[in-house]
């Protein structure tokens, strides 16, 4: 690798079978890789490089089967998510793998993994870092109670002979099946209760199919639900398409039952799990801590885990972002200031800035019209792009300005920089803040 070049995903491969063409692709959607030939390599690499997640080809044989655990240890306190490409059997819980899927694996279809498994890392180091945060002020976070009902499975599509047995393979493993024969009743489904993965039968309509896995990616609520393309033989849509529209993995009747029915329940399991996190995170708004208007962070709660935050990034060798958004100074805003609607519409505005920031992100309130965001695993070119999106999507909302008023949007003025150094987190912020002033002040 180059000087100054450093790898995001380690590939443990005994040969260039999987790792190959793997590598090669994920290398082109923004993935850097880096392979290693055995174990010793693997740890070497760790050592050496900013590794953020690693894909274990389990064709190299058994050498591999306790490698997830060593990579885990050696990266410590950084979370590692591990991928183990393979038969995703029961017999290989116990070896660490974060998630086992099937291969041949598509690089489209590891990207959307890698990124899923990635964010759930910083996710769960955000929780332990805001238990002592919360701790310190004599509150209590703990994850919720482990769900151990059935995982619902959501089957979609018309009841075809193939698709009947995966669904009763799925029913044999403990899964919770339920079926839809059309979308309309796929999505009255999804809406009225939780499911932990949607499994879709492209049939002879495989573009239905694909519309109701892109309608899962645009919905904030359903977007990180796996969905499994269970395609008929000699479907005419390529895998390519298939991830790229948002499904999560691709199989078909040639792959036994039980096979399928296996990639379907790791998928879910992965899922339950990602979402206990998030449910524990956003246990933070009901600590009493939280800004009463907003429900966000307030100034000197959002100062002190800021603090931790930073020395945790440091210490994970992750990147640590920090947003400053400002309302901005708009003559169209004078009326609605001095008669009140500002104010008014700044709960809104708080509320709506909680949900659009990642579950691993801290929003605060910092002054009455003035917010920001701490932003780990995140660099500055990211840091200033999450602030434009939210920015943006406020801008797009009117507010109520009174009886007879035009409504007013609301437009910021945004300032982002890294942490660059150990102590350098009031730095950051206070750079952040001085480039949304000085946007005010021109």
């Amino acid at each position: 690798m180059a000087a100054g070049v450093q790898a995001r995903v380690l590939i443990v491969a005994r040969d260039d079978e999987l790792a190959g063409p793997l590598a090669e692709g994920l290398d082109r959607l923004g993935w850097r890789t880096v392979t290693a030939r055995s174990p010793q390599a693997a740890l070497a690499c760790i050592a050496d490089l900013q590794i953020e997640a690693a894909i274990l080809d389990l064709a190299s044989g058994e050498v591999v089967l306790d490698l997830g655990k060593q990579l885990k240890a050696a990266c410590a306190p950084r979370r590692l998510p591990v991928l183990a490409v393979g038969d995703p059997g029961p017999s290989l819980a116990p070896c660490g793998f974060d998630l086992t899927m099937a291969a041949p694996l598509h690089p489209s279809q590891a990207a959307m993994r890698l990124e899923s498994l990635v964010r759930m890392a910083v996710a769960e180091e955000e929780f332990e870092l805001r238990v002592e945060t919360f701790a310190d002020r004599r509150r209590k976070l703990a994850l919720p109670d482990p769900d151990v009902s059935p995982l619902r499975i959501l089957a979609i599509g018309e009841p075809a002979p193939q698709f009947l047995a995966l669904s009763n393979a799925l029913a044999r493993d403990g899964a919770e099946v339920v079926g839809a024969f059309t979308a309309y009743t796929a999505f009255d489904y999804l809406h009225e209760r939780p499911f932990d993965g949607v499994v879709l039968w492209a049939g002879d309509n495989p573009q239905e199919a694909l519309s109701i896995a892109a309608g899962l990616r645009r919905n904030t609520r359903l977007y990180h639900t796996p969905a499994l393309l269970y395609m008929r033989h000699g479907s005419y849509i390529t895998t390519a398409e298939a991830y790229h529209r948002g499904v999560s993995d691709v199989a078909s009747p040639q792959t036994p039952e039980d096979e399928t029915a296996l990639r379907v329940l790791e998928l879910a399991r992965n899922h339950r799990r990602m979402m206990a996190v998030r449910q524990a995170l956003e246990g933070a708004r009901g600590s009493g801590l939280m800004d009463a208007a907003t429900g966000l962070f307030t100034r000197d709660l959002f100062a002190a885990h800021l603090a931790r935050i930073a020395q945790a990034a440091r210490v994970r060798n992750r990147p640590l972002s920090v947003c400053v958004l400002r309302v901005a100074e708009r003559p169209e805003l004078a009326s609605a200031r001095a008669d009140g609607w500002m104010a008014r519409a700044i709960p809104q505005i708080g509320s709506m800035i909680g949900r659009l920031v990642r579950v691993e992100d801290t929003a605060a309130r910092l002054a009455p019209e003035v917010f920001a965001l701490a932003l780990p695993a995140t660099p500055l070119h990211a840091g200033q792009a999450a602030g434009e999106r939210i920015a943006a999507v406020i801008g797009c909302t009117a507010f109520e300005a009174g009886e007879g008023k035009t409504p007013f949007v609301v437009e910021f003025d945004i300032g982002a920089a890294e942490v660059t150094a150990p102590d350098g987190v009031g730095r950051a912020l206070e750079i952040a803040a001085s480039q949304a002033q000085a946007l005010k002040a021109s």
